[in-house]
């Protein structure tokens, strides 16, 4: 039986089993569709599956029958990542098929391009020709087995699509294919591979346009730290530069990572009917234990959606408005000196917290989430150094560490907006410049929050809300 004790309230999540990456984002007759990696058997990666849910406001969410299994010789090991694409009013997932060829599956694979069509977003037809897309087209110089994780895009009547691939060398790269009605597909050219820091293999790139900018969108695995960034196994980056459609080449001048916390792999961005880009992500990490596979019979969720801007040179990464309408309870407090410990003396494991410092004196401040006994998650900041810590070394049963990242405080002021979540804490800093994401396992009498100072500062306003989606 399913133990909810971690069970998240505004988070997606799948209903039983096994979930990972977010596949087929897409507004879609007036509602929300988001597919995703599934295995819905067990909280275990197995044969995958294509989960489904839908959603008006990508808070409340409905789950729907399974839209892909793998059922057909092409996918029969697994109906891996990809998107979704309208044409002539129906729905096309564009998928991965996983076809294991020898004795050691972590090695011997071959993977294919394949389409599924719907008329209601709902019930799925896989085409008879597929795959539309196979390894007799992966050019010289690609891996010929890893061609995977199909996102498609339109432009100007052309649908093209970008999949994650490497040279066979330990460089991750990215190739892209058009055609003119999804079923016959054409090279095009290598988008883009690793300068051999940037990982050994490239998954789940997506290609979209912003403020008459390519932006592209990638998970590179096993990508070698730099300084205090990219401290995960499998990491996220971001470029915003031109797509050359001709020869299918992106311009960028450098790469950012999308989110600087623990859990959060795999982005796929869609573009809704107010026109904001939105991406999710699967607010998990690969290769790790994650406790609600022991006993709970669930594991994986998505981020929160988040909206994707530009100012200047960089993305800026945002909470949807739609999420103030379901605030609940509301505490506010301001102006509050702070040298030392503060309890807030408000507490709760859902809720939004609206927080600006103003650093003074302090040589570190910020905040303690999910207090109790000995439990704590900490978000801290240290002026000198322009340095926000997340630790979770105190929270819970789940596994502990530290992630950095550097951001400049704005005339001496620190905001957050942090979102907590029964087991996450998402951290949107100064505007969504930075995000940091983690999961973290207290007990459930750990609700406290608490404010703390080394040095004088003061707590220039204190805001907090319970999220609540049963109003």
């Amino acid at each position: 039986m399913l133990n909810d004790q971690y069970r998240l309230a505004y988070h997606l999540m799948g209903e039983f089993g096994w979930m990972n990456d977010p596949n087929g984002f897409i507004f879609y007759n007036g509602r929300y569709h988001m597919f995703y990696q599934h295995y819905p058997f067990q909280p275990v990666w197995g044969p995958m599956h294509w989960g489904h849910a839908v959603s008006s406001d990508l808070m409340n969410w409905t789950y729907q029958p399974v839209a892909l299994a793998p059922d057909q010789d092409y996918d029969r090991d697994g109906c891996f990542s990809g998107s979704a694409v309208q044409m002539g009013g129906k729905l096309y997932l564009m998928y991965t098929g996983h076809i294991v060829t020898g004795p050691d599956k972590d090695r011997d694979y071959q993977q294919n391009q394949n389409l599924a069509v719907s008329t209601d977003g709902i019930r799925f037809e896989k085409l008879a020709n597929n795959p539309v897309l196979g390894p007799e087209q992966i050019p010289a110089g690609a891996s010929p087995k890893d061609f995977r994780d199909p996102k498609v895009f339109e432009r100007e009547g052309i649908y093209y699509a970008v999949l994650g691939s490497n040279d066979g060398e330990s460089k991750g790269l990215i190739l892209l294919y058009r055609s003119l009605d999804l079923l016959k597909w054409d090279y095009v050219g290598e988008v883009a591979r690793s300068d051999g820091q940037m990982g050994d293999n490239w998954e789940c790139p997506d290609v979209f346009e912003l403020d008459g900018y390519d932006v592209l969108m990638l998970s590179p695995q096993r990508m070698p730290a730099q300084g205090d960034d990219y401290q995960n196994l499998h990491s996220t980056a971001y470029m915003i530069g031109r797509l050359d459609t001709e020869s299918g080449r992106f311009h960028y001048d450098r790469y950012e990572q999308v989110d600087c916390g623990f859990d959060f792999y795999a982005p796929q961005t869609t573009i809704d009917d107010k026109g904001r880009r939105i991406v999710m992500g699967w607010m998990e990490t690969w290769e790790t234990e994650i406790p609600t596979q022991l006993g709970h019979y669930w594991a994986g969720a998505m981020s929160m959606p988040r909206e994707v801007t530009m100012r200047g040179d960089q993305l800026l990464f945002q909470p949807l408005e739609e999420t103030k309408a379901f605030r609940s309870n509301g505490f506010k407090a301001s102006n509050l000196s702070l040298d030392g410990l503060r309890d807030m003396r408000v507490c709760g494991d859902c809720y939004e917290l609206e927080v600006v410092f103003r650093a003074e004196e302090a040589k570190e401040f910020g905040l303690k989430l999910r207090t109790g006994g000995e439990e704590e998650t900490l978000i801290a900041y240290r002026p000198e150094e322009c340095l926000v810590r997340f630790n979770r070394d105190r929270s819970g049963i789940g596994l502990g560490g530290e992630r950095r990242t550097k951001v400049e405080l704005q005339e001496g002021h620190l905001a957050l907006r942090i979102f907590v979540d029964k087991s996450s804490v998402e951290v949107f800093i100064q505007g969504g410049e930075k995000v940091m994401t983690g999961r973290i396992y207290p007990g459930p009498q750990s609700q406290g929050i608490q404010v703390f100072s080394e040095g004088a500062c003061t707590v220039v306003s204190f805001k907090k809300w319970d999220i609540r989606l049963d109003q």
